[in-house]
């Protein structure tokens, strides 16, 4: 079996595989063709490619030869025109949204995974990239907070006086969320965090922080662990909630997403308004719209004082770790479908591998997407 590994876009930063992923590859006998100069923006040279047994060629060459292409993100129009038919692809491919292209997949028979889709099981947990991009964006959003606040995050006892903590307030808890208070806590900073999961309480304040209940919340277990989209009457409190501790706070960390729906809008253009020059929010949700209702994304700008930055792309800014964990959970699913000798095995009884599938056999198989695009 042939595994392709492309360099990604000129914003990525990160690669799919590293060397010591590849390494695993090629020891199970598996034949591994890396795209010139795949991983040098994550400090992975061809050099070190070749010493795990890859071979270095041109990307024309990857879709000539490659039974399977591995990617970080989505691929593009001109990437799209040099897949061959029955080739098998591996990415973060975000289909809730990008169902133009999960159409083309169908139409050119590509049997497409996307790896941000996995189920959420405990025997998935391993294979999991949203979690483990959340853990990097969590802990980037506060350092940038913290770089950006023209105050201290810790209480300083000096000569001149006491320097209060700064105060944080991080809007949901989900994995990126935890990372945000375990970091936050860290600097030293006094943090609340809000959530419409009663279940996420005792690991917030496991952390420390405090948590803030809203009551009324809607809580699916269904919903793999995620939140669910609640009713008008709790979100009038929850924004009367969110309202009163985020004027107070130095730092709104926003993180709460749905998948495959808008992100829920938490903090309102008059909470921002009624909060302190100097300010700072960061809203890890920006590319789905954001959780405040000024977040523009890929930006960061001032409004009356407070600085808004719209950022959905942290692990990009961290590329050697966010490449290792990425390629540590994409070599997990790959144990799913390939023998030991090397061979593809695509088993559609595994409950994984067939969940995580979105087209193969010129169809959409995944339900979910299914569902979106022939409602």
């Amino acid at each position: 079996m042939v595994i392709g590994i492309l360099k990604e876009g000129a914003f990525e930063k990160r690669v799919a595989l590293l060397p010591e992923s590849v390494l695993s590859l090629t020891k199970s006998m598996v034949s591994v063709l890396v795209e010139e100069n795949a991983g040098e923006k994550a400090f992975a040279s061809d050099v070190e490619y070749k010493a795990a047994g890859a071979t270095i060629v041109p990307k024309t060459e990857i879709f000539r030869q490659a039974d399977m292409v591995i990617m970080i993100n989505p691929p593009s129009e001109a990437e799209m025109a040099l897949f061959r038919e029955n080739t098998i692809l591996l990415a973060a491919l975000n289909p809730y949204f990008n169902t133009d292209l999960v159409r083309k997949l169908a139409l050119k028979n590509i049997t497409s995974f996307s790896l941000d889709v996995i189920p959420r099981t405990s025997r998935a947990q391993s294979m999991d990239i949203l979690s483990s991009m959340a853990t990097v964006a969590g802990y980037k959003a506060v350092l940038t907070a913290a770089n950006t606040l023209p105050k201290f995050f810790p209480m300083f006892m000096t000569a001149a006086g006491t320097i209060a903590p700064a105060k944080v307030l991080i809007l949901g808890a989900g994995v990126a969320g935890l990372q945000a208070i375990a970091t936050s806590r860290k600097l030293g900073a006094v943090v609340e965090v809000f959530d419409v999961r009663a279940a996420v309480r005792e690991e917030v304040m496991g952390l420390g922080a405090k948590f803030v209940e809203v009551e009324g919340a809607i809580d699916d277990k269904s919903a793999g662990g995620y939140a669910v989209e609640q009713t008008d009457e709790f979100r009038k409190k929850q924004a009367l909630a969110v309202h009163e501790h985020a004027v107070k706070s130095d730092v709104v960390i926003c993180t709460a997403q749905i998948p495959g729906k808008k992100a829920p809008l938490l903090l309102r253009k008059e909470t921002v308004d009624g909060m302190k020059p100097g300010s700072v929010i960061v809203d890890l949700a920006a590319s789905t719209g954001g959780n405040c209702e000024l977040t523009r994304d890929n930006a960061t700008y001032v409004h009356q004082g407070v600085t808004i930055i719209g950022n959905s792309s942290f692990p990009v800014d961290m590329p050697t770790d966010a490449s290792k964990m990425f390629g540590k959970n994409t070599l997990n699913f790959l144990k799913l479908m390939i023998t030991p000798k090397g061979e593809l095995n695509l088993n559609w009884d595994d409950d994984i591998v067939k969940g995580t599938c979105v087209t193969h056999n010129k169809e959409i198989v995944h339900e979910r997407v299914k569902a979106l695009i022939n409602p």
